[in-house]
């Protein structure tokens, strides 16, 4: 589904990620840790297009197309989702016109309202969401776990075929963390061929969503790959060992 080839990127005149490779085949959890600052919410904004990040080199292909020339709205539309680590608030854009258009821009065609409302409060219940943060300005107000429930919200709406979970589980308490994690299994459940890329610091989010390969990054490349228990071994002996490594594997074996 997702393949990236000796991608070197730079902001602000700094390199990020060096000669950075990853492959993801459809289906497959994947999960990238690593100390702060070493690339990793970087990777997921630029596989989405974010244009403060500068590459110099290399490709990102997408279910065979090439997604450096593309738009960011052109990667959603082809069906690739970030969950945000930070989610923004607009004040003045309704979380409901917001989905709503969002749905029919990505399904080129118009929802109907009550078709909307129904797939809105049944997903809202879903997460143990107020159904009034629907009718409520854009994460506008919104505690932290309730912004990261909007993200799943969307997920469950948008339907994409790839998702990137940025830190979705930092600023989430053990219940929402639950709520949160069950959701995005569900999901998965009923959508086998999805994809799913987790950034994160903790392997809590994993006992719900088990990655078929765990990859250390530093140094701005893949330093190690294991499964499961490379983030469990992370989580007691810290990041170390993988410190001055750069192996660059591309995935497990």
């Amino acid at each position: 589904m997702l393949k990236i080839d000796n991608l070197e990127v730079y902001t602000d005149n700094k390199k990020i990620l060096d000669n950075f490779n990853l492959i993801i085949n459809d289906g497959e959890i994947h999960t990238i840790m690593g100390p702060n600052g070493v690339g990793k919410s970087t990777l997921s904004r630029v596989i989405m297009g974010d244009s403060n990040y500068k590459i110099t080199s290399g490709n990102i292909i997408f279910n065979g197309d090439n997604l450096i020339p593309l738009s960011t709205d052109e990667r959603a539309k082809k069906g690739i989702f970030l969950a945000m680590q930070y989610p923004m608030e607009i004040e003045g854009v309704s979380n409901q016109d917001f989905l709503r258009t969002a749905i029919s821009e990505i399904n080129n065609k118009r929802i109907g309202l009550y078709d909307f409302i129904l797939k809105c409060e049944k997903g809202a219940e879903e997460l143990a969401m107020s159904k009034e943060l629907i009718h409520r300005s854009l994460n506008v107000g919104f505690s932290g776990g309730e912004k990261k429930k909007n993200e799943v919200l969307q997920i469950k709406l948008f339907k994409p075929q790839f998702i990137i979970l940025d830190e979705l589980d930092s600023g989430l308490d053990v219940d929402s963390l639950k709520i949160v994690g069950e959701n995005i299994k569900k999901y998965k459940e009923e959508n086998p061929s999805t994809s799913i890329l987790i950034i994160t610091h903790h392997p809590k989010i994993l006992e719900y969503l088990k990655p078929n390969y765990v990859h250390i990054l530093n140094n701005g490349t893949i330093t190690k790959t294991g499964n499961y228990n490379l983030a469990i071994e992370i989580e007691k002996n810290g990041y170390n060992e993988y410190k001055n490594s750069k192996s660059n594997v591309t995935r497990g074996e």
